[in-house]
């Protein structure tokens, strides 16, 4: 897929696997999105309408199971991590969707049987419902690296922040450093796939240094910025 590919809202009658083995891939739905680089997957169950978008030159591989097929048991959108043997199988799955039947079902079963040792990764960003709440997400979205209190967004909007930090708890799940961390974490994944260096990556997504951005991205990941750009 091209840089800046979209693909429109829509869903599907099976559970699917979206991966990108090079490249950023976005996907959005009601309840929030979710930014991956090539280390991990998302898990869209049936019937869940969401949309992509490419960040950078992506190789997008999908993979579609029938309802049955769930080994993690997910139902709702999430993150997983892939391994280098889960990569290689969804590569292979989806490389020759016109292969033997036989060969097919056989590398399904081990597709699935890798599936069942992922670990789901905490790399989303909810949607808020309450229009207070989406008001003050919308100027961080816009401008991630906007350090303003959460007293200080709310003012600017006109809501105290002890309603907003009951509607980020009740809506979010999360804490608003919690939530703001993941929508820089998000942004700099997008910059990166632009091949944006990664000190005004930093600055960008509201960083006071490149160093604090890299152990952040670091423990959210699994790897450095750094190496995410050049193997992107």
């Amino acid at each position: 897929m091209p840089a800046g590919t979209e693909v429109d809202a829509h869903w599907h009658d099976e559970n699917q696997i979206v991966y990108a083995g090079r490249g950023v891939l976005s996907v959005t739905t009601s309840a929030g999105s979710w930014v991956v680089p090539a280390s991990r997957a998302i898990w869209i169950p049936a019937h869940t309408v969401h949309e992509h978008r490419a960040y950078g030159e992506t190789d997008l591989h999908l993979v579609g199971l029938p309802v049955r097929d769930n080994p993690l048991r997910l139902t709702q959108p999430a993150v997983i991590n892939v391994d280098p043997l889960l990569r290689e199988l969804v590569i292979a799955y989806t490389t020759d969707p016109g292969g033997p039947a036989a060969e097919r079902r056989r590398l399904r079963a081990v597709l699935l049987d890798r599936l069942r040792h992922s670990a789901l990764q905490p790399v989303h960003v909810p949607a808020a419902k309450d229009p207070r709440l989406v008001a003050v997400c919308a100027v961080l979205r816009e401008n991630p690296a906007d350090d303003r209190t959460l007293a200080q967004l709310g003012s600017a909007n006109g809501v105290s922040d002890r309603t907003l930090i009951r509607l980020c708890g009740a809506e979010l799940g999360m804490s608003f450093p919690q939530w703001r961390t993941q929508l820089r974490l998000h942004h700099a994944l997008r910059l990166l796939a632009e091949d944006i260096p990664v000190t005004t990556v930093a600055h960008q997504c509201g960083w006071a240094s490149a160093s604090a951005f890299i152990d952040v991205f670091r423990r959210a990941f699994g790897h450095t910025p750094g190496t995410h750009r050049t193997h992107r």
